[in-house]
Formats: structure tokens, sequence, C-alpha cells
């Protein structure tokens, strides 16, 4: 078994990540918006860095409950989302605007629903 508080804790700052990258981009309408205003730019590094950190997470989450939990979501690409986290992690500067818009379109809302539905099942009734 694995210490359910420090998977919920986890859990609770993905949650509160996404949120955040949905609400600060929701102006977003096309990888364009990321480079043509200093504004577009800050957001670019706001949902690049907290995709990382979720990544991170994740890859932590996996850590402590021994590679138990996420298999229980297979509708997530976990093994995508930390690969991501590594490329963000160790190539920032060669971070793709397209492909940040194209997580944010795609990904972020998919990822969020799931991570709620792990915090539902997690917290004790």
């Amino acid at each position: 078994m694995y210490d359910k508080t420090l998977v919920l804790d986890g859990l609770l700052d993905i949650e509160e990540a996404l949120l955040h990258v949905i609400d600060r981009t929701s102006w977003i309408k096309e990888a364009n918006d990321f480079s043509t205003t200093p504004q577009g730019v800050d957001m670019l590094d706001v949902a690049t860095i907290r995709l990382m950190a979720i990544g991170e997470e994740i890859r932590k989450i996996d850590k402590r409950t021994k590679g138990q939990l996420l298999v229980q979501y297979p509708n997530i690409d976990w093994k995508k989302l930390t690969g991501m986290r590594n490329f963000i992690a160790h190539e920032y500067f060669r971070v793709d605007a397209e492909i940040i818009f194209d997580t944010i379109q795609n990904d972020v809302q998919p990822l969020l629903t799931t991570i709620q539905q792990m915090i539902k099942e997690i917290l004790p009734s």
C-alpha cells in the first residue's frame, strides 16, 4: 500500500496547476497568440512551466504508488506526459508553442477530469 495523503496532496497540486493553465490561457485561440505579444510569451512560459511541474508530480506519484495507481487510468498517456516534462526540463529553449497549444486544447481537460476522478476515489469516505 502507499501513503494516500502524499498521493492526494500531489493530485490536488496537479488539479490546481491544470485549473491555472486553463484559466490563464483561456484567451489563447491559436499557437501564434503565444508569440505575438509580451503577454502571450508570458502565458507560454506559465503554461510550459506548469506542464513541467505536472509531469514531475505525476512521476513522483507513480514512484510513490510503485506503478499501481496510474495504470488504473489508461485513458491518459502517462508516459507521454512525463516525457513532455523531461523535454521541457532539458530542452526548454526548444519548446514549440504549437505543441503547448495542442496540449492545452486537447489534453489538459481530459487530464483534469481524470485527476479529479482520482481525487474522489482516494478521498476518505
